[in-house]
Formats: C-alpha cells, sequence, structure tokens
C-alpha cells in the first residue's frame, strides 16, 4: 500500500451555493491506521466530506485545506477504496467477479487479483459463494462481497459510507466482526459514516460528532475501550454504555435539543 494514509482537513468548508452550505470550517486530522467514525443528523455533510476526500466534488465549492496521503484530493486517487451504503455489485458478474473488479480495473495481474479476492470472500464468510451471481444472494451476503472487493483494493485509506445501515440487526452485527478483524489485520486508515451510535462507539478509535447543516465538528470523543474488541462482548461493557450516553450527549448539544 502507498501512501501515508492520514487525512488532514484545515477549515473545510463546502457551499454548493449561496443559500446551500454543506460544511462549515471543518478541521480535522485522522492519523495513519486510525479508525475514525463520524455521526450526524441527516443533511449534516458527512458523505460531502467523504465525497470530497474522493475528488467526487464539482470544482470550485469547497474551501480550506483537505489532504490525504499529503495530496489534495482527486477523482481516481489509488490510495483510496470507497465502500458506498448499498453493494453496487455488477448483477452480471459473479462474487468473486465482483470481489475482483477493482484489482482489474487497476491492471492487477489476474492470478493475484483472484487469489487475493477468493481469500476475502472466505473471510467475509462466502467460502463455497464464490460463482454465485448477485439475484442468488441474499442483502447480507451482497455487502459481505462489497465488502471484499473494498479490501481487495492494496489502497491505505477506506471511506464508508453507512455500509451496514440497511441490514437487519444480526447481520449488522456479524458484518461488523468482520470488518473489525480485516482492519486490525491490515491497519489501513478508516473514516466511517453512520447514524448507528452503538456501531461507532464500537468500532472507532474517535467518533466525530457533527451539528445540523450546515456542518461543524461539535465533539470529538475518543473511544478507550481496549483492542481487540468483540462487537457482542461490548453489549454487556459498562465502559461501553458510558461512552454511548457520552456520544448521545453531544449528539443532542449539536442538534440544539
Amino acid at each position: 500500500m502507498s501512501g501515508n494514509g492520514a487525512i488532514v482537513l484545515d477549515h473545510v468548508s463546502v457551499r454548493f451555493s449561496p443559500d446551500i452550505v454543506a460544511v462549515a470550517d471543518v478541521s480535522l486530522n485522522v492519523r495513519a491506521g486510525e479508525f475514525v467514525s463520524i455521526v450526524g443528523p441527516s443533511g449534516c455533510g458527512k458523505t460531502t466530506l467523504l465525497n470530497f476526500a474522493a475528488g467526487l466534488l464539482p470544482g470550485g465549492v469547497g474551501s480550506g485545506i483537505f489532504t490525504v496521503g499529503g495530496k489534495p484530493p482527486v477523482e481516481g486517487n489509488r490510495d483510496i477504496a470507497y465502500m458506498l451504503a448499498r453493494d453496487a455489485l455488477a448483477p452480471w458478474r459473479t462474487a468473486l467477479g465482483n470481489a475482483e473488479l477493482g484489482g482489474e480495473i487497476r491492471g492487477v495481474p489476474a492470478a493475484e487479483r483472484r487469489a487475493r479476492a477468493i481469500d476475502l470472500l472466505e473471510k467475509v464468510g462466502l467460502k463455497g459463494f464464490e460463482h454465485a451471481y448477485p439475484k442468488q444472494l441474499s442483502q447480507g451476503m451482497r455487502q459481505r462481497v462489497a465488502l471484499a472487493r473494498t479490501f481487495a483494493l492494496a489502497s491505505p485509506v477506506l471511506l464508508m459510507d453507512e455500509p451496514f445501515g440497511a441490514l437487519d440487526a444480526q447481520t449488522k452485527l456479524q458484518l461488523e466482526d468482520v470488518l473489525l478483524s480485516l482492519w486490525q489485520r491490515d491497519g489501513r486508515t478508516v473514516l466511517f459514516i453512520t447514524h448507528d451510535l452503538s456501531e461507532a462507539v464500537t468500532m472507532s478509535d474517535r467518533v466525530i460528532v457533527m451539528s445540523a447543516r450546515p456542518g461543524r465538528i461539535v465533539a470529538d470523543v475518543p473511544i478507550t475501550l481496549p483492542r481487540p474488541r468483540s462487537v457482542r462482548a461490548l453489549q454487556k461493557d459498562p465502559a461501553f454504555h458510558e461512552l454511548y450516553a457520552h456520544v448521545w450527549s453531544k449528539l443532542e448539544e449539536g442538534l440544539g435539543t
């Protein structure tokens, strides 16, 4: 993996029109290898920040300093892998074909990308489903393929936009454990968007709380729970519930309630 993986925002604002300010004066430093979640009400600019990092915003809408791996955001940056809320699988490709798609686009040799995709499909619990098509898979299984596809890219930075938001509670817990296992193995930098405060506390080194639009950072909460973590075990940990309550109180402050 190339690049140092750090993400730096220094007084970043995003204005889509004179009347629409999505993000206002956001400063944030995500260290290489850190797992940082962003929570906040709908429309506060969380996804806008991910799109900015990925170089997907129209020119001229952003201001301030924004760097990923020491470089300004640019579309097609190979240091970044972006996982969306929906799986966005190609319906004409098998699970294996989808998992290795990013490597194919980036010109990774066929044997190397296939071996990596097979390994990751096994890691996410899809051994035996390599040749199944998306229509043959449940939504949870499709998200597992999308997770494998994301980790198959040798990118030091992962941008994840509510990747488990549409799943049932049990499947979400399973995939959170899978993500933690893969992240703890690879040590990549993760910027993770979620509306689920429990998920944010469970996964993260820090939770960033944003206000209602225009989005501003109202709290930066260190998550001091020891690693490695088990999603299920944390549900019985009083320290987890104290941190959850603290993040919730900061979110309420940001909403002005």
